[in-house]
């Protein structure tokens, strides 16, 4: 069984708010041993995480009650995804994807995704949640990502600007979204009924464009 991490009981920063001025509070994340076995993810000399086809990478220990923070680029056409609250028994091949949390990572820009829906968007909550601004920058730029996650409530920001702010447990249906919107039919657990712990993990190449990651950070939520 994997460790859970609660961050509830750690101490935290007396002066600060957001993760990217409680920099002390976030520890490099550690990966699975066998995160880099297969040789699909690889790490540069300067730290920059990518995979070369589209399996996932995931965290060694579940955690719950946490700040996430890392830097992002995609190439064109790019689309990944971090994976949050994914059960360690639920992590291998695509059983993550019904039951976990995607915040997607998207090149929004190609001409290839400019007709998805909001909810498919970069930094939506993949499938159920439009963002609330774009201020991702253009394929090959790198941007900042902050996941706060408390239980059922998940803040997402790009670039110091808030995109999510949401309560899963009012996600009840496994077909519609709250506002109606239909949900893909490959996420069939409705959010309410998800475990709000479990590995952290990054989606690979997927739709055969690679993103790119780097400090990767994981603290206590403020």
């Amino acid at each position: 069984m994997k460790k859970i991490i609660g961050f509830s009981a750690m101490a935290l920063c007396a002066a600060c708010y957001a993760a990217e001025c409680c920099d002390s509070q976030l520890q490099p994340m550690k990966w699975a041993d066998d995160a880099f076995a297969s040789g699909v993810w690889t790490k540069d000399a300067q730290g920059v995480l990518t995979a070369s086809k589209d399996a996932a990478i995931w965290s060694a220990n579940e955690y719950e009650n946490f700040t996430l923070s890392f830097e992002y680029k995609l190439d064109p056409a790019a689309n990944s995804g971090v994976i949050i609250y994914c059960p360690s028994d639920k992590c291998a091949g695509a059983k993550w994807i019904p039951n976990s949390v995607e915040i997607q990572l998207l090149d929004d820009n190609h001409e290839k995704w400019k007709k998805d829906p909001g909810y498919l968007r970069n930094s939506s909550l993949y499938g159920h949640l439009a963002p609330l601004a774009t201020p991702a920058k253009p394929a090959g730029e790198w941007n900042t990502m902050t996941v706060t996650a408390k239980g059922k409530k998940i803040v997402v920001s790009v670039n110091g600007v808030k995109t999510i702010d949401a309560d899963l447990s009012k996600w009840t249906d496994a077909k519609k979204n709250p506002d109606g919107t239909k949900i893909p039919p490959w996420l069939s657990r409705p959010w309410a009924e998800l475990t709000t712990k479990g590995r952290i993990g990054f989606q690979g190449m997927h739709g055969g464009a690679k993103p790119y990651f780097r400090n990767v950070k994981i603290g206590p939520a403020k």
